[in-house]
C-alpha cells in the first residue's frame, strides 16, 4: 500500500499527461475551458477481475501484462476499494483450505459497493456439484458475502446475483441494482462526480429527453428530474431489467425504457419500419429537446451522429477521446460546445472519460 509507484505526486503527473493528450486530441475543436475531476489515487475501484494461477499446490491471484501470455502473481491490489483489499487475502486462504473450492478455479471476480455489499464470482474449468455448493455456502457465511459459481453452461447463485449501490448526487441519494453480469461504473467516486456534472449541465431544461445506451439507468435516474418525459433505449436484456428496477426503487415515474439499438431507434424515429417493442409508445407525443449518449469505445456510427444532430441539446459522455473528437467534428457543423469536463475514471492507465454539452447554433 506504500508502493511509491502510487504516490500522489506520480498520480498528478500521470493525470496531467492524460489531460495534455486529451487536449491535443480535441485541439481542432472549440473548447474554451475543460473542467477536471481527479480520482482518489488508491482504493477507488469497486470491482475487479483476477486470474487464478495454480503454483506450488496453491491458488494465487494473478494478472497478465500486455503482450505476455504467462500471468504474474500478485499479493495486493492498492487501487481496489476497501472491501476488496480487506477480503482478498483471507478469502484466498479459505479457498486454498478447501480442495472443492480451489481445484480448477480459473478466475475470481469482486463486485462491491460503498454501502458495504460484496459479491464474489468463482469461475471454474469443471462442473459444479452439490458438494461444491456446500463448501461455497460455508464461504459465503464466513465472510458475509454473496457467492456465485460459474462454469461452462452453468451458473450457481447461492444468495443473489446483484448488489445494491447507493450514490449521492446534489444532496439526494439514488439506489442502484448492479447485476453481476451487467456493466457498472468501476469508480464510484468518479461516477458520482460524472452524475453531478451531467445533472447540473441540464438544469433548467424543458421538453423531453431521449437517451441512447442507458445501461442500468445510471444517468437516467438522475437526469429524469429535469424533463417532462424520458425515453431511454438499451440493447442488453440484463441492463433493461436493472434499469426498470432502479427507476421503481428511486420513485421515478416519467421514464420509459425500450430494448433496442441506436440504429433501430433511428429507423423508428424516421418511420422507416415499425417495431413491436414500440407498439404502445407514441413517438409523436414526445417533445424531444435533448439527447444524451454514452456510447462504447467505438463511439457513434455515422447514422447515429446524424440522428443526435437533430436535437437542440446534446450531452455526450465518452470513454474514448479519439472517437469523441471524430464525432464532434461532424456534430459541431450544427452545434457549438457549451461546456466540457474530463473524469479520471481509470487512474494509472491511459484511459480518460469525458463529457461535452453542445447546443444548436442559432
Amino acid at each position: 500500500m506504500t508502493d511509491p509507484q502510487y504516490s500522489r505526486e506520480k498520480y498528478r503527473d500521470q493525470l496531467n499527461n492524460k489531460i495534455a493528450a486529451y487536449t491535443e486530441t480535441v485541439s481542432n475543436l472549440d473548447f474554451s475551458e475543460i473542467d477536471v475531476f481527479p480520482s482518489q489515487p488508491l482504493g477507488f475501484r469497486m470491482r475487479a477481475e483476477f486470474r487464478i494461477w495454480h503454483e506450488d499446490g496453491k491458488a494465487h491471484y494473478a494478472m497478465n501484462r500486455p503482450g505476455e501470455k504467462r500471468p504474474y502473481i500478485i499479493t495486493q491490489f492498492p487501487i481496489g476499494g476497501p472491501l476488496i483489499t480487506t477480503l482478498m487475502t483471507p478469502l484466498l486462504v479459505a479457498i486454498n483450505n478447501s480442495p472443492l473450492l480451489s481445484i480448477k478455479l480459473f478466475s475470481l471476480e469482486f463486485l462491491t459497493t460503498r454501502s458495504g455489499e460484496v459479491l464474489v464470482t468463482l469461475i471454474y474449468h469443471r462442473p459444479l456439484d452439490a458438494d461444491w455448493e456446500v463448501e461455497a455456502k460455508a464461504l459465503q457465511e464466513e465472510f458475509s458475502i454473496g457467492v456465485i459459481g460459474r462454469s461452462k453452461k452453468q451458473k450457481v447463485v447461492l444468495k443473489s446475483d446483484f448488489v445494491t449501490e447507493t450514490l449521492e448526487v446534489d444532496g439526494r441519494e439514488y439506489s442502484y441494482q448492479q447485476v453481476e453480469s451487467g456493466f457498472t461504473q468501476p469508480n464510484a467516486g468518479i461516477n458520482q462526480q460524472m452524475l453531478t456534472w451531467a445533472s447540473q449541465s441540464l438544469q433548467g431544461s424543458t421538453g423531453d429527453l431521449v437517451e441512447l445506451y442507458c445501461g442500468n439507468g445510471n444517468f437516467t435516474a438522475v437526469l429524469a428530474q429535469h424533463f417532462d418525459q424520458v425515453l431511454a433505449t438499451e440493447i442488453s436484456k440484463v441492463s433493461v431489467a436493472s434499469a426498470r428496477t432502479n427507476f421503481t426503487a428511486n420513485g421515478i415515474e416519467n421514464v420509459t425504457v425500450v430494448r433496442m439499438s441506436s440504429e433501430e431507434f433511428t429507423q423508428a424515429l424516421n418511420k422507416e419500419r415499425p417495431f413491436r417493442r414500440l407498439a404502445e409508445i407514441d413517438l409523436d407525443s414526445y417533445k424531444f429537446s435533448t439527447i444524451f449518449v454514452d456510447p462504447p469505445r467505438a463511439g457513434l456510427d455515422e447514422d447515429t451522429v446524424k440522428l443526435i444532430s437533430r436535437f437542440d441539446n446534446i450531452l455526450y459522455i465518452s470513454c474514448n477521446p479519439q472517437t469523441l473528437a471524430d464525432n464532434l467534428e461532424q456534430i459541431c457543423v450544427t452545434h457549438k460546445i457549451e461546456s466540457a469536463a474530463v473524469f479520471d475514471q481509470f487512474p494509472w492507465t491511459a484511459h480518460l472519460e469525458s463529457g461535452v454539452l453542445l447546443k444548436r447554433k442559432s
